[in-house]
Protein backbone atom coordinates (compact mmCIF):
# COMPACT_ATOMS: atom_id res chain seq x y z
CA UNK A 1 0.00 0.00 0.00
CA UNK A 2 1.47 3.34 -0.77
CA UNK A 3 1.82 6.09 1.75
CA UNK A 4 -1.05 7.95 -0.05
CA UNK A 5 -3.44 5.10 -0.13
CA UNK A 6 -2.61 4.71 3.65
CA UNK A 7 -3.40 8.54 3.96
CA UNK A 8 -6.68 7.63 2.46
CA UNK A 9 -7.67 4.96 4.67
CA UNK A 10 -6.87 6.78 7.55
CA UNK A 11 -9.00 9.39 6.25
CA UNK A 12 -11.72 6.65 5.31
CA UNK A 13 -12.06 5.95 9.50
CA UNK A 14 -12.79 9.78 10.14
CA UNK A 15 -14.94 10.10 7.52
CA UNK A 16 -17.20 7.32 8.07
CA UNK A 17 -17.91 8.70 11.61
CA UNK A 18 -18.25 12.20 10.46
CA UNK A 19 -20.98 11.26 7.34
CA UNK A 20 -23.49 9.85 8.76
CA UNK A 21 -26.77 12.19 9.66
CA UNK A 22 -26.38 12.49 12.90
CA UNK A 23 -24.30 15.79 12.38
CA UNK A 24 -21.69 17.03 15.08
CA UNK A 25 -22.45 19.43 17.42
CA UNK A 26 -20.58 23.01 17.19
CA UNK A 27 -17.53 22.24 19.53
CA UNK A 28 -16.47 19.58 16.70
CA UNK A 29 -17.10 21.17 13.77
CA UNK A 30 -16.66 19.79 9.96
CA UNK A 31 -13.64 21.31 8.02
CA UNK A 32 -15.72 21.37 4.71
CA UNK A 33 -19.69 20.78 4.12
CA UNK A 34 -20.41 19.95 0.45
CA UNK A 35 -23.61 20.82 -1.03
CA UNK A 36 -24.57 18.59 -4.25
CA UNK A 37 -22.71 15.37 -4.94
CA UNK A 38 -21.87 15.51 -9.01
CA UNK A 39 -18.57 14.91 -10.74
CA UNK A 40 -17.14 17.61 -9.33
CA UNK A 41 -17.70 17.51 -5.62
CA UNK A 42 -17.42 14.19 -6.46
CA UNK A 43 -13.40 14.53 -7.41
CA UNK A 44 -13.33 16.84 -4.01
CA UNK A 45 -14.16 14.43 -1.99
CA UNK A 46 -11.97 11.88 -3.71
CA UNK A 47 -9.30 13.68 -3.19
CA UNK A 48 -10.07 14.98 0.59
CA UNK A 49 -9.76 11.06 1.21
CA UNK A 50 -5.83 12.05 0.87
CA UNK A 51 -5.74 14.42 3.52
CA UNK A 52 -5.12 12.70 6.92
CA UNK A 53 -7.32 14.82 9.61
CA UNK A 54 -9.54 16.45 7.30
CA UNK A 55 -13.32 16.25 8.59
CA UNK A 56 -15.55 16.73 5.69
CA UNK A 57 -19.40 15.73 4.49
CA UNK A 58 -20.88 15.98 1.19
CA UNK A 59 -25.17 16.22 0.76
CA UNK A 60 -27.27 15.20 -2.21
CA UNK A 61 -30.99 15.01 -2.40
CA UNK A 62 -30.74 12.37 -5.07
CA UNK A 63 -30.62 8.93 -3.61
CA UNK A 64 -27.72 7.84 -5.51
CA UNK A 65 -25.40 9.32 -8.23
CA UNK A 66 -26.38 9.28 -11.58
CA UNK A 67 -24.77 11.72 -14.38
CA UNK A 68 -27.22 12.59 -17.22
CA UNK A 69 -29.08 9.46 -17.15
CA UNK A 70 -30.73 10.53 -20.37
CA UNK A 71 -28.51 11.31 -22.61
CA UNK A 72 -26.75 7.97 -21.78
CA UNK A 73 -27.18 6.66 -25.40
CA UNK A 74 -25.25 3.39 -27.22
CA UNK A 75 -21.50 4.31 -28.30
CA UNK A 76 -21.80 8.27 -27.48
CA UNK A 77 -18.37 9.15 -25.36
CA UNK A 78 -17.28 12.26 -23.38
CA UNK A 79 -15.54 14.78 -24.85
CA UNK A 80 -12.57 14.53 -22.93
CA UNK A 81 -9.65 12.02 -22.72
CA UNK A 82 -10.05 9.06 -19.27
CA UNK A 83 -7.19 10.71 -17.72
CA UNK A 84 -10.32 13.99 -17.00
CA UNK A 85 -11.06 11.38 -14.35
CA UNK A 86 -12.08 12.81 -10.68
CA UNK A 87 -8.52 12.40 -9.53
CA UNK A 88 -5.91 11.45 -12.05
CA UNK A 89 -4.96 15.17 -12.98
CA UNK A 90 -4.04 15.98 -9.61
CA UNK A 91 -3.07 12.90 -8.08
CA UNK A 92 -2.49 9.71 -10.49
CA UNK A 93 -1.57 7.22 -8.29
CA UNK A 94 -5.12 7.99 -5.80
CA UNK A 95 -7.03 4.67 -5.49
CA UNK A 96 -10.33 6.74 -6.95
CA UNK A 97 -8.79 7.10 -10.31
CA UNK A 98 -10.63 5.56 -13.93
CA UNK A 99 -7.47 2.83 -14.05
CA UNK A 100 -8.15 1.68 -10.73
CA UNK A 101 -11.79 1.23 -11.20
CA UNK A 102 -10.77 -1.07 -14.44
CA UNK A 103 -8.60 -2.83 -12.58
CA UNK A 104 -11.19 -3.80 -9.51
CA UNK A 105 -13.48 -4.54 -13.11
CA UNK A 106 -10.66 -6.76 -14.36
CA UNK A 107 -11.15 -4.89 -17.39
CA UNK A 108 -7.14 -3.21 -17.51
CA UNK A 109 -6.63 -5.74 -20.41
CA UNK A 110 -9.74 -5.08 -22.34
CA UNK A 111 -9.12 -1.36 -22.04
CA UNK A 112 -5.46 -1.25 -23.09
CA UNK A 113 -6.38 -3.48 -26.57
CA UNK A 114 -9.53 -1.10 -27.24
CA UNK A 115 -7.29 1.76 -27.50
CA UNK A 116 -9.48 4.15 -26.54
CA UNK A 117 -9.01 7.48 -25.42
CA UNK A 118 -12.22 8.95 -24.82
CA UNK A 119 -14.62 6.55 -23.28
CA UNK A 120 -18.19 5.93 -23.94
CA UNK A 121 -20.39 8.46 -21.18
CA UNK A 122 -22.23 5.12 -19.66
CA UNK A 123 -18.72 3.70 -19.08
CA UNK A 124 -18.11 7.17 -17.39
CA UNK A 125 -21.45 7.09 -15.20
CA UNK A 126 -20.35 3.85 -14.35
CA UNK A 127 -17.16 4.55 -12.71
CA UNK A 128 -18.61 7.49 -10.99
CA UNK A 129 -21.26 5.07 -9.57
CA UNK A 130 -18.24 2.68 -8.48
CA UNK A 131 -16.17 6.01 -6.73
CA UNK A 132 -20.01 6.93 -4.84
CA UNK A 133 -20.70 3.55 -3.44
CA UNK A 134 -17.53 3.29 -1.69
CA UNK A 135 -16.35 6.68 -1.12
CA UNK A 136 -17.25 7.15 3.01
CA UNK A 137 -18.47 10.82 3.96
CA UNK A 138 -21.17 11.05 1.20
CA UNK A 139 -24.59 11.54 2.35
CA UNK A 140 -27.48 10.63 -0.33
CA UNK A 141 -31.30 10.76 0.37
CA UNK A 142 -30.47 14.62 2.20
CA UNK A 143 -31.55 17.77 1.22
CA UNK A 144 -29.92 20.91 1.94
CA UNK A 145 -32.40 23.41 3.11
CA UNK A 146 -30.63 26.29 4.36
CA UNK A 147 -27.18 27.58 5.11
CA UNK A 148 -26.12 30.62 7.78
CA UNK A 149 -23.52 31.94 9.28
CA UNK A 150 -23.09 31.68 12.99
CA UNK A 151 -20.70 34.87 13.65
CA UNK A 152 -20.49 34.04 17.29
CA UNK A 153 -19.64 30.72 16.65
CA UNK A 154 -17.92 31.62 13.32
CA UNK A 155 -18.83 28.68 11.73
CA UNK A 156 -21.64 27.96 9.18
CA UNK A 157 -24.68 26.55 9.88
CA UNK A 158 -26.45 23.87 7.33
CA UNK A 159 -29.87 22.49 8.09
CA UNK A 160 -31.06 19.71 5.89
CA UNK A 161 -33.76 17.18 5.44
CA UNK A 162 -33.31 13.79 5.36
CA UNK A 163 -35.42 12.51 2.50
CA UNK A 164 -36.85 8.48 2.40
CA UNK A 165 -36.18 6.90 -0.58
CA UNK A 166 -39.92 8.23 -2.36
CA UNK A 167 -38.20 11.52 -1.56
CA UNK A 168 -40.53 12.04 1.21
CA UNK A 169 -39.56 13.99 4.27
CA UNK A 170 -37.99 11.40 6.88
CA UNK A 171 -36.31 13.91 9.54
CA UNK A 172 -34.82 16.61 9.89
CA UNK A 173 -31.28 17.69 10.98
CA UNK A 174 -28.36 20.47 11.53
CA UNK A 175 -24.69 20.48 10.91
CA UNK A 176 -21.70 23.10 11.22
CA UNK A 177 -18.72 23.41 9.63
CA UNK A 178 -15.65 25.94 8.76
CA UNK A 179 -16.02 26.19 5.24
CA UNK A 180 -18.80 25.27 2.07
CA UNK A 181 -18.44 24.10 -1.06
CA UNK A 182 -21.28 24.45 -3.19
CA UNK A 183 -21.36 21.80 -6.24
CA UNK A 184 -25.27 22.01 -7.66
CA UNK A 185 -24.78 21.96 -10.63
CA UNK A 186 -26.43 22.85 -13.71
CA UNK A 187 -30.15 22.42 -14.68
CA UNK A 188 -32.13 22.18 -18.11
CA UNK A 189 -32.77 25.36 -20.11
CA UNK A 190 -35.89 25.82 -22.20
CA UNK A 191 -36.39 28.74 -23.85
CA UNK A 192 -39.41 31.12 -23.37
CA UNK A 193 -41.80 30.44 -25.94
CA UNK A 194 -41.66 26.68 -25.32
CA UNK A 195 -41.94 27.03 -21.49
CA UNK A 196 -46.09 26.64 -21.57
CA UNK A 197 -45.65 24.05 -24.31
CA UNK A 198 -43.26 21.64 -22.16
CA UNK A 199 -45.23 21.88 -19.17
CA UNK A 200 -48.21 19.65 -20.78
CA UNK A 201 -47.62 16.22 -21.56
CA UNK A 202 -50.10 15.88 -24.42
CA UNK A 203 -47.80 16.73 -26.73
CA UNK A 204 -44.04 15.47 -26.06
CA UNK A 205 -42.08 18.59 -25.72
CA UNK A 206 -38.66 17.14 -24.40
CA UNK A 207 -35.60 18.51 -23.17
CA UNK A 208 -32.50 16.33 -24.42
CA UNK A 209 -31.68 15.68 -20.70
CA UNK A 210 -34.74 13.58 -20.50
CA UNK A 211 -33.89 12.30 -24.10
CA UNK A 212 -34.02 8.22 -23.12
CA UNK A 213 -36.90 8.06 -21.00
CA UNK A 214 -38.80 9.73 -24.14
CA UNK A 215 -37.38 7.85 -26.75
CA UNK A 216 -39.68 5.45 -27.64
CA UNK A 217 -42.22 8.22 -27.87
CA UNK A 218 -40.19 10.25 -30.07
CA UNK A 219 -39.35 7.40 -32.81
CA UNK A 220 -42.74 6.37 -32.88
CA UNK A 221 -43.92 10.00 -33.59
CA UNK A 222 -44.83 11.24 -37.88
CA UNK A 223 -42.53 14.18 -37.56
CA UNK A 224 -39.57 15.17 -35.01
CA UNK A 225 -37.81 18.50 -34.23
CA UNK A 226 -34.69 18.40 -33.01
CA UNK A 227 -34.41 22.30 -31.80
CA UNK A 228 -29.93 23.06 -31.08
CA UNK A 229 -26.86 22.45 -32.43
CA UNK A 230 -24.45 21.71 -29.63
CA UNK A 231 -23.02 18.06 -29.09
CA UNK A 232 -25.99 16.71 -27.19
CA UNK A 233 -28.75 18.08 -30.18
CA UNK A 234 -26.24 16.11 -33.07
CA UNK A 235 -26.47 12.95 -30.75
CA UNK A 236 -30.28 12.73 -30.30
CA UNK A 237 -30.57 13.76 -33.88
CA UNK A 238 -28.01 10.98 -35.18
CA UNK A 239 -29.95 8.83 -32.99
CA UNK A 240 -33.52 9.32 -34.44
CA UNK A 241 -32.10 9.29 -37.66
CA UNK A 242 -30.70 5.95 -37.24
CA UNK A 243 -33.89 4.50 -35.95
CA UNK A 244 -36.73 5.61 -38.60
CA UNK A 245 -37.18 4.26 -41.90
CA UNK A 246 -35.24 5.66 -45.21
CA UNK A 247 -37.05 8.26 -46.96
CA UNK A 248 -39.47 8.62 -43.92
CA UNK A 249 -37.46 10.26 -41.33
CA UNK A 250 -39.85 13.45 -40.78
CA UNK A 251 -37.37 14.88 -38.79
CA UNK A 252 -35.91 18.50 -38.81
CA UNK A 253 -32.80 19.95 -36.79
CA UNK A 254 -33.10 23.65 -36.28
CA UNK A 255 -30.43 25.33 -34.35
CA UNK A 256 -30.03 29.36 -33.92
CA UNK A 257 -25.96 29.41 -34.94
CA UNK A 258 -24.90 30.14 -38.16
CA UNK A 259 -23.78 26.67 -38.94
CA UNK A 260 -23.64 22.96 -37.67
CA UNK A 261 -20.10 23.56 -36.83
CA UNK A 262 -17.54 21.43 -35.70
CA UNK A 263 -15.87 21.67 -31.69
CA UNK A 264 -12.33 23.69 -31.81
CA UNK A 265 -10.32 20.70 -31.31
CA UNK A 266 -6.96 21.33 -31.84
CA UNK A 267 -4.02 20.90 -29.36
CA UNK A 268 -3.49 24.62 -29.16
CA UNK A 269 -7.23 25.53 -29.16
CA UNK A 270 -7.54 23.17 -26.13
CA UNK A 271 -5.21 24.92 -24.00
CA UNK A 272 -8.44 27.36 -23.38
CA UNK A 273 -9.25 24.84 -20.99
CA UNK A 274 -6.26 24.88 -18.85
CA UNK A 275 -5.45 26.72 -15.48
CA UNK A 276 -3.57 28.56 -17.68
CA UNK A 277 -6.59 30.68 -19.14
CA UNK A 278 -8.44 30.79 -16.52
CA UNK A 279 -6.32 32.42 -14.99
CA UNK A 280 -5.71 34.91 -17.35
CA UNK A 281 -9.77 35.29 -17.93
CA UNK A 282 -10.24 35.81 -14.49
CA UNK A 283 -7.92 38.58 -14.11
CA UNK A 284 -9.65 40.52 -17.55
CA UNK A 285 -11.47 43.09 -16.53
CA UNK A 286 -15.83 42.14 -15.85
CA UNK A 287 -16.73 44.12 -19.23
CA UNK A 288 -14.16 42.22 -21.12
CA UNK A 289 -14.76 38.64 -19.85
CA UNK A 290 -18.62 39.38 -20.38
CA UNK A 291 -17.94 39.87 -24.28
CA UNK A 292 -15.08 37.01 -24.36
CA UNK A 293 -18.04 34.28 -23.69
CA UNK A 294 -20.18 34.27 -26.40
CA UNK A 295 -17.71 34.93 -28.96
CA UNK A 296 -16.24 31.65 -27.73
CA UNK A 297 -19.12 29.17 -28.58
CA UNK A 298 -17.14 27.04 -30.37
CA UNK A 299 -14.81 25.83 -27.79
CA UNK A 300 -17.64 24.53 -25.61
CA UNK A 301 -21.06 24.93 -27.94
CA UNK A 302 -20.36 23.25 -31.01
CA UNK A 303 -20.44 19.45 -31.95
CA UNK A 304 -17.58 16.84 -32.02
CA UNK A 305 -16.46 16.03 -35.57
CA UNK A 306 -16.73 12.69 -35.32
CA UNK A 307 -20.48 12.94 -34.80
CA UNK A 308 -20.84 15.62 -37.33
CA UNK A 309 -19.50 13.00 -39.70
CA UNK A 310 -21.58 10.51 -38.67
CA UNK A 311 -24.77 12.33 -39.01
CA UNK A 312 -23.36 12.78 -42.77
CA UNK A 313 -22.03 9.20 -43.39
CA UNK A 314 -25.87 8.10 -42.75
CA UNK A 315 -27.63 10.82 -44.45
CA UNK A 316 -25.13 9.76 -47.66
CA UNK A 317 -25.93 5.94 -47.02
CA UNK A 318 -29.62 6.75 -46.84
CA UNK A 319 -29.18 8.63 -50.03
CA UNK A 320 -27.66 6.14 -51.94
CA UNK A 321 -29.96 3.63 -50.67
CA UNK A 322 -32.51 5.80 -52.30
CA UNK A 323 -31.26 5.16 -55.22
CA UNK A 324 -31.45 8.73 -56.14
CA UNK A 325 -34.07 10.07 -53.76
CA UNK A 326 -33.35 12.53 -50.44
CA UNK A 327 -33.97 11.50 -46.77
CA UNK A 328 -37.06 13.26 -45.74
CA UNK A 329 -34.41 15.66 -43.23
CA UNK A 330 -33.95 19.38 -43.10
CA UNK A 331 -31.23 20.61 -41.25
CA UNK A 332 -31.68 24.55 -41.12
CA UNK A 333 -29.22 26.36 -39.43
CA UNK A 334 -29.56 30.35 -38.64
CA UNK A 335 -33.17 29.80 -37.30
CA UNK A 336 -34.89 31.01 -34.18
CA UNK A 337 -37.93 29.84 -32.50
CA UNK A 338 -39.70 33.19 -32.06
CA UNK A 339 -43.08 31.92 -30.77
CA UNK A 340 -45.06 28.33 -30.24
CA UNK A 341 -48.26 26.79 -29.86
CA UNK A 342 -50.46 24.11 -30.38
CA UNK A 343 -52.08 22.94 -33.28
CA UNK A 344 -55.53 20.93 -32.95
CA UNK A 345 -54.72 18.21 -29.84
CA UNK A 346 -51.70 16.20 -31.04
CA UNK A 347 -49.41 18.93 -33.54
CA UNK A 348 -47.12 21.90 -32.60
CA UNK A 349 -46.75 25.09 -34.66
CA UNK A 350 -43.01 26.65 -34.49
CA UNK A 351 -43.11 29.92 -35.58
CA UNK A 352 -39.43 30.36 -36.91
CA UNK A 353 -37.15 33.39 -37.78
CA UNK A 354 -34.05 32.85 -40.33
CA UNK A 355 -31.47 35.66 -39.35
CA UNK A 356 -29.57 36.05 -42.30
CA UNK A 357 -32.65 36.43 -44.16
CA UNK A 358 -35.06 38.11 -42.84
CA UNK A 359 -37.67 35.20 -43.59
CA UNK A 360 -40.71 34.23 -40.95
CA UNK A 361 -42.08 30.56 -41.62
CA UNK A 362 -43.84 28.09 -39.67
CA UNK A 363 -43.46 24.26 -38.97
CA UNK A 364 -45.89 22.07 -38.09
CA UNK A 365 -44.73 18.83 -35.88
CA UNK A 366 -45.66 16.19 -34.15
CA UNK A 367 -42.79 16.28 -31.27
CA UNK A 368 -39.49 19.05 -30.30
CA UNK A 369 -36.52 17.46 -28.41
CA UNK A 370 -35.20 20.89 -26.89
CA UNK A 371 -31.22 20.52 -26.88
CA UNK A 372 -31.28 24.11 -25.68
CA UNK A 373 -28.48 24.12 -23.18
CA UNK A 374 -28.23 23.98 -19.62
CA UNK A 375 -28.17 27.01 -17.44
CA UNK A 376 -26.52 27.13 -13.45
CA UNK A 377 -29.12 26.28 -10.88
CA UNK A 378 -29.99 29.00 -8.66
CA UNK A 379 -29.10 28.67 -5.23
CA UNK A 380 -30.80 32.05 -3.88
CA UNK A 381 -33.21 29.88 -1.75
CA UNK A 382 -30.89 27.70 0.06
CA UNK A 383 -28.16 30.85 0.22
CA UNK A 384 -30.91 33.25 1.13
CA UNK A 385 -29.23 34.11 4.60
CA UNK A 386 -25.81 34.34 3.33
CA UNK A 387 -26.68 37.36 0.86
CA UNK A 388 -26.08 40.25 2.59
CA UNK A 389 -22.93 38.93 2.79
CA UNK A 390 -22.43 38.03 -0.55
CA UNK A 391 -20.16 40.90 -3.04
CA UNK A 392 -21.37 41.04 -6.11
CA UNK A 393 -20.23 42.77 -9.56
CA UNK A 394 -22.14 45.47 -11.96
CA UNK A 395 -24.75 42.48 -13.22
CA UNK A 396 -25.94 41.22 -9.41
CA UNK A 397 -23.74 38.20 -10.26
CA UNK A 398 -21.63 36.84 -7.25
CA UNK A 399 -18.23 38.08 -7.62
CA UNK A 400 -15.64 34.93 -7.45
CA UNK A 401 -12.46 35.23 -6.48
CA UNK A 402 -9.26 33.07 -8.58
CA UNK A 403 -8.86 30.40 -6.11
CA UNK A 404 -12.99 29.42 -6.55
CA UNK A 405 -14.29 31.32 -3.08
CA UNK A 406 -17.11 34.22 -3.09
CA UNK A 407 -16.17 37.24 -2.16
CA UNK A 408 -17.40 37.70 0.94
CA UNK A 409 -17.87 40.34 3.77
CA UNK A 410 -14.56 40.47 5.99
CA UNK A 411 -16.87 39.61 8.75
CA UNK A 412 -17.25 35.93 7.68
CA UNK A 413 -13.73 34.20 8.30
CA UNK A 414 -15.40 30.92 6.89
CA UNK A 415 -14.68 30.42 2.90
CA UNK A 416 -17.75 29.43 0.45
CA UNK A 417 -15.88 27.20 -2.71
CA UNK A 418 -18.20 26.95 -6.14
CA UNK A 419 -17.96 24.53 -8.37
CA UNK A 420 -19.37 25.16 -12.12
CA UNK A 421 -20.72 28.11 -11.11
CA UNK A 422 -18.47 30.52 -12.53
CA UNK A 423 -18.53 31.11 -15.69
CA UNK A 424 -18.64 34.96 -15.80
CA UNK A 425 -15.48 34.95 -13.74
CA UNK A 426 -13.73 31.78 -14.82
CA UNK A 427 -14.81 31.14 -18.80
CA UNK A 428 -15.48 28.64 -20.46
CA UNK A 429 -13.58 25.69 -18.79
CA UNK A 430 -15.49 26.38 -15.55
CA UNK A 431 -17.69 23.41 -16.87
CA UNK A 432 -14.91 21.01 -18.11
CA UNK A 433 -14.28 18.07 -16.29
CA UNK A 434 -10.95 17.83 -17.49
CA UNK A 435 -10.41 20.70 -14.84
CA UNK A 436 -12.11 18.98 -12.08
CA UNK A 437 -8.91 17.61 -10.09
CA UNK A 438 -7.26 20.47 -10.63
CA UNK A 439 -9.95 22.59 -9.20
CA UNK A 440 -10.40 20.46 -6.21
CA UNK A 441 -6.97 20.48 -5.34
CA UNK A 442 -6.60 23.74 -5.42
CA UNK A 443 -9.80 23.53 -2.41
CA UNK A 444 -7.82 21.21 -0.52
CA UNK A 445 -4.70 23.36 -0.52
CA UNK A 446 -6.34 26.20 0.33
CA UNK A 447 -8.06 24.86 3.40
CA UNK A 448 -5.80 23.33 5.04
CA UNK A 449 -2.79 26.11 3.77
CA UNK A 450 -0.28 23.77 2.59
CA UNK A 451 0.79 22.24 -0.56
CA UNK A 452 -0.50 18.98 -0.60
CA UNK A 453 -1.30 18.36 -3.87
CA UNK A 454 1.83 20.02 -6.28
CA UNK A 455 0.55 22.06 -8.99
CA UNK A 456 1.82 22.76 -12.18
CA UNK A 457 3.34 26.60 -12.60
CA UNK A 458 2.72 26.79 -16.22
CA UNK A 459 -0.33 23.64 -18.26
CA UNK A 460 0.00 26.11 -21.73
CA UNK A 461 2.17 26.53 -24.83
CA UNK A 462 0.34 29.17 -25.53
CA UNK A 463 0.78 32.64 -23.43
CA UNK A 464 -2.65 34.49 -23.51
CA UNK A 465 -1.51 37.72 -22.86
CA UNK A 466 1.45 40.22 -22.96
CA UNK A 467 1.98 40.33 -19.11
CA UNK A 468 1.59 37.20 -17.44
CA UNK A 469 -2.02 36.82 -14.98
CA UNK A 470 -1.10 37.30 -11.45
CA UNK A 471 -0.68 34.68 -9.62
CA UNK A 472 -2.52 34.71 -6.13
CA UNK A 473 -0.94 35.43 -2.90
CA UNK A 474 -0.60 32.18 -0.67
CA UNK A 475 -1.00 29.87 -3.89
CA UNK A 476 2.35 27.37 -4.05
CA UNK A 477 3.06 25.99 -7.18
CA UNK A 478 5.18 23.36 -8.19
CA UNK A 479 8.19 24.42 -10.70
Amino acid sequence: MTAKEAAAVEAAGVEAAVGEPAAPAPDRPLDLVGVGIGPFNLSLAALAQGVPRLRTAFYEQRPDFRWHPGLLIEETTLQVPFLADLVTLADPASPWSFLRYLRERGRLFPFYFAERFHIERAEYDAYCRWVSERLPGLCFGHQVDAVRWNPERALFEVDFTELAPGGEAEALGRTYARNLVLGIGTEPFVPEPLRPLAQTPAVPVVHSADYLAHRDRLVAAEHVTVVGSGQSGAEVFLDLLRRRPAGREGLHWLTRSPAFAPMEYSKLGLEHFTPDYTRYFHALPEQTRDRLVPRQWQLHKAVDQGTLAAVHDELYRRAAELDGGWPDVVLTPGVSVRTAGRLGTTRLELHLTHEEQGERSRLTTDAVVLATGYRERSADGMLAALDPYVRRDSSERPRVDEGHRLVLDPSVTGAVFVQNAARHTHGVGEPDLGLAAHRSARILNSLVGEELYPLPARTAFTSFGLRPAPVPAGLKLEA
